[in-house]
């Protein structure tokens, strides 16, 4: 009989408890809903965007056009740049061109150098006659820097000179 009543009263304690919990999941979802109902009202309250398509636009009649139609765009008138400025801005490239041309053949006597091939030394460097302290790799390393250097001289003397009107036929 003891056993009877205890069980009984644990199905009564665990019932309780069962019913209680799913009374306080039941008004979350009521509040979500009353939310969501709220939210909804809003929504069908606002204008409904309109969608054009091709035949609406047609339909639709003349479009407007901003501005006068008379008025035409304005042209500038071409830049002259002087012959002198042009002859100065070829000379100084023509210079920069040189020295890049002197490093290429500088860097391919150190890289014949380097594998071993001296005799075909073409730019008058004796490089077996002499002793520099750094690494064949590091001398080329900073000729190629250099290299890049006077190529960055070169891209901004032509930006300069397209900005004042140059040509570029009229550089070569």
């Amino acid at each position: 009989m003891l056993l009877r009543s205890l069980s009984l009263a644990l199905i009564a304690t665990l019932g309780g408890a069962f019913s209680a919990a799913a009374q306080s999941q039941d008004p979350a979802p009521a509040q979500s809903a009353s939310q969501s109902q709220d939210s909804a009202a809003p929504a069908e309250t606002q204008k409904n965007k309109k969608v054009w398509t091709n035949d609406d636009v047609k339909a639709a009649g003349p479009v407007s056009v901003v501005g006068d139609p008379k008025s035409k765009p304005r042209t500038s008138a071409p830049k002259t740049v002087s012959d002198s400025y042009v002859a100065s801005v070829r000379k100084q490239l023509e210079k920069l061109q040189k020295q890049i041309a002197d490093i290429d053949k500088q860097l391919t006597d150190l890289k014949n150098f380097s594998e071993g091939d001296p005799s075909n030394n073409a730019s008058g460097i004796k490089l077996n006659k002499s002793y520099n302290r750094e690494p064949i790799e590091v001398q080329m390393r900073a000729l190629e820097d250099k290299k890049k250097d006077l190529q960055a001289q070169i891209d901004a003397l032509l930006d300069e000179a397209r900005k004042k009107g140059v040509e570029p036929g009229q550089l070569r």
